[in-house]
């Protein structure tokens, strides 16, 4: 899984068409996409660069608002992980090295079918990493993805994050 898209509910069969069409336009025509047993979000292995993926379908959806019907939201996952937060630590460490000294960053965290405390986990991460927390203006996102007993987790701008609703919105101001 190094995606993550969210749907209407009852709309995953349509979702999932229209993601593997963008991925096949964009050089992957074997993704390995998966409607999850949460309604309304769809979990997808593609052989590209996630955060690329997102860049292009974001650049289609500002070129033609009409193409991106399904997907409302896509998120890229850079690693996965057990639901544990020991993994979870060991991750955000490594990847937390995309995030330069001068920078500010803050943790957000999306639970689905799991009850770890969202708190424990940003107290354990948040003592890894040295740099400055702004949760209004953050450089970088440490977003960690949790669906159950598998966490995605991505050291990100928020811009790589496409909400197409926001953006569709941004078009027409």
């Amino acid at each position: 899984m190094n995606l993550i898209i969210t749907c209407a509910r009852h709309l995953e069969p349509e979702t999932e068409e229209e993601l593997r069409g963008f991925l096949d336009e964009f050089g992957d025509s074997e993704p390995k996409v998966t409607i999850t047993s949460m309604s309304g979000i769809l979990t997808a292995e593609t052989k590209l660069d996630p955060v690329e993926v997102v860049r292009k379908i974001k650049e289609t959806l500002l070129d033609e608002p009409w193409s991106v019907r399904y997907c409302l939201r896509i998120i890229p996952i850079q690693r996965i992980v057990e639901t544990k937060i020991e993994e979870i630590e060991k991750v955000v460490e490594e990847l937390s090295n995309n995030i330069s000294k001068d920078e500010k960053y803050r943790i957000s965290i999306e639970k689905r079918n799991s009850d770890m405390s969202s708190q424990e986990i940003i107290k354990q991460i948040a003592s890894k990493i040295k740099n400055q927390v702004s949760l209004e203006f953050p450089d970088k996102v440490v977003l960690i993805e949790i669906l159950g007993n598998k966490a995605g987790i991505s050291v990100l701008k928020k811009s790589d994050i496409l909400s197409t609703e926001k953006t569709k919105r941004s078009i027409s101001e």
